[in-house]
């Protein structure tokens, strides 16, 4: 690792935490119902948006109403999604042509599974992408589909997450708020505002924001290359604001359209983390205790320079086998050394690595280096990421829920330790909250792990159902250690709800589509509903007085317990299938027997 490296990192997380606590203080005062400096402009269509739509701002709902709501509306999500795609051969603004007899030969063909797993991955918050963005989508369905879900799953996720933080800061109270209040305040204060400034300052730095057909260029080389454009700056604002990862183009932020500038890359990284790393603040601020919202964020934070300084120092290591060749593998000051594979060079090993650990930490799909090429332990640290259930900052929204789920496990064995019934701001923890958290954790990696088995072991002959058409298809992914860690990747993103991919997968096949779609849905509602469902038990129960038996959970220690019970509920349920991939594959590197 080089100093520049560390430094580049640590001004990163110095500007995240300067933006936690007034972002947290803005958003708590959105979702306490108290004027900010944006009522001004939003509040008359706040209200419009409420007398449109049927909604009692002043009317709460239990928790199995929010449940009900938040299900509804990504029912019609995933319908609305589906439909479009299904009929944009139909519709205007596809210059391109794209599900129509006039589509050109490299177009991916909307076929009913892909558009099943599209809808489902942009309602669950995932934007995992089976097919490349710009020879499948139109501008209309990148806009009206694919862009809106960006803002309906990134406000859906904040307003679980807030719900979640009523529950611990009420008592004895019947109501977790009003959803469709939620949403709507989240989208209007939040969401919009940011990627409203987000995407003039993209633009600013050179990503395109048009309606133009393709453009063919000349490279170089005399041959012609083909360069869609397209109304991408909003999307992408809002692809990492909301922690969404759905790229405009194939190579996502890898490519200099979506990407431009290092100045564009840092934005994107603070995009990608500010609204998560707030809402630790928020939650402080509505407990009561800011010190408990500190506390989730240290733990949060030291997981996090753990992944990102293990995946540098793989991937500045680089590849002994080629240094063995007489390659040059040290930095030199002219040449960055270590594995340049797969990497832009505009933004070199320290910030690939430091992105590639942003997006698994933030549950984000947007990559601006390719996973694949990493060495096999800087592509372990990703995939880990996202097999802690996305809780090292996490999604928006659902990273917060999904430590909280962790912190009442962490309490419960506290607990145990001590001979003592767990307590958490206030709350006694009991078997209702616990057997909740328990479910969401063992639900997902029962999906990684058993879609993973059955996609190595099933005889996908070639040209059958469940395979790809055409030469290929007996063959979809890699052989031996790397190849499981393809797999592994795949359905370790799909629950975590990351969308990101190692990419030597072909993933558009009717199995794929179909498992990584359902892997997708059990990832979000059945961490979800747990959530709620603790929620509305903890909101009826009644504040336990502090006295000297009770953990303290704003300290150290209560940050170490939490961290480590992060990594030992993931080093047990995953150690052996990463022994069989990514740890295997490092001592092969080592023995220099990788091919």
């Amino acid at each position: 690792m080089t100093s520049l490296g560390i430094g580049q990192i640590l001004v990163f997380f110095a500007i995240l935490l300067a933006l936690t606590k007034p972002l947290g203080s803005f958003m708590y005062r959105v979702f306490e119902g108290q004027r900010t400096f944006l009522h001004p402009i939003f509040r008359p269509l706040e209200r419009l948006i409420y007398r449109l739509s049927g909604i009692r701002e002043d009317e709460e709902q239990s928790w199995v109403r929010y449940s009900a709501s938040m299900i509804s509306l990504s029912l019609f999500s995933f319908l609305f999604v589906y439909l479009l795609q299904r009929l944009q051969g139909y519709l205007p603004l596809n210059p391109m042509h794209f599900s129509t007899p006039q589509a050109p030969q490299s177009a991916t063909p909307m076929t009913p599974d892909l558009a099943y797993n599209t809808a489902i991955s942009f309602l669950t918050n995932t934007n995992w992408q089976s097919y490349s963005p710009d020879t499948t989508m139109s501008y209309l369905t990148q806009m009206a589909a694919l862009t809106v879900q960006n803002f309906v799953s990134a406000a859906v996720g904040i307003a679980v997450a807030v719900a979640m933080i009523r529950g611990f800061a009420r008592h004895t109270a019947e109501t977790i708020g009003n959803f469709w209040v939620d949403v709507t305040r989240c989208t209007l204060y939040v969401l919009i505002p940011i990627c409203f400034a987000a995407t003039l300052l993209l633009v600013g730095e050179g990503c395109i924001q048009n309606f133009d057909g393709p453009v063919t260029a000349t490279t170089l080389e005399g041959t012609s290359q083909v360069i869609e454009q397209g109304p991408l700056a909003s999307q992408e604002a809002m692809k990492m604001l909301g922690t969404n990862g759905g790229g405009y183009f194939n190579a996502n932020s890898a490519h200099p359209y979506e990407n431009p500038t290092p100045l564009a890359n840092l934005l994107e990284e603070l995009l990608l983390l500010s609204l998560a790393a707030s809402l630790t603040y928020v939650f402080g601020k509505m407990v009561r205790d800011t010190r408990q919202g500190w506390a989730l964020f240290a733990a949060m934070s030291s997981l996090f320079f753990v992944g990102v300084f293990v995946c540098y120092w793989a991937e500045q290591r680089g590849n002994p086998i080629l240094t063995s060749t007489g390659i040059q593998n040290v930095y030199t000051g002219s040449q960055p050394g270590g594995n340049m594979e797969g990497k832009e060079v505009r933004f070199g090993i320290a910030q690939s690595s430091l992105f590639a650990t942003i997006v698994t930490d933030a549950s984000c799909g947007a990559v601006n280096s390719m996973h694949d090429s990493f060495t096999p332990i800087g592509g372990l640290v990703p995939l880990f990421n996202m097999q802690t259930d996305e809780v090292i900052f996490g999604g928006v929204g659902a990273g917060l829920y999904s430590m909280l789920l962790y912190a009442v496990v962490a309490v419960f064995i506290g607990g145990l330790m001590v001979g003592r019934t767990p307590e958490y701001v206030g709350k006694k923890i009991e078997q209702k909250e616990v057997k909740m958290a328990i479910i969401a954790i063992l639900a997902t990696s029962l999906c990684i792990l058993g879609f993973t088995a059955l996609s190595s072991v099933m005889p996908f002959a070639q040209s059958s159902y469940w395979n790809a058409p055409g030469p290929a298809a007996a063959n979809t992914n890699n052989a031996a250690a790397h190849g499981l860690s393809e797999i592994l990747y795949a359905y370790s993103s799909g629950a975590g709800n990351n969308g990101s991919a190692f990419a030597g997968i072909n993933a558009n096949t009717p199995w794929y589509n179909l498992t990584i779609g359902l892997d997708m849905l059990v990832g979000r509602f059945l961490f979800i509903i747990p959530a709620l469902a603790i929620a509305g038990s903890l909101a009826a129960k009644k504040l336990i007085p502090t006295t000297s038996g009770t953990l303290p959970t704003h300290g150290p220690l209560f940050v170490i317990l939490l961290s480590a019970t992060v990594l030992i509920v993931g080093a047990l349920t995953y150690f052996p299938v990463l022994s069989l991939g990514p740890i295997v594959e490092h001592f092969q590197m080592l023995d220099g027997k990788l091919f």
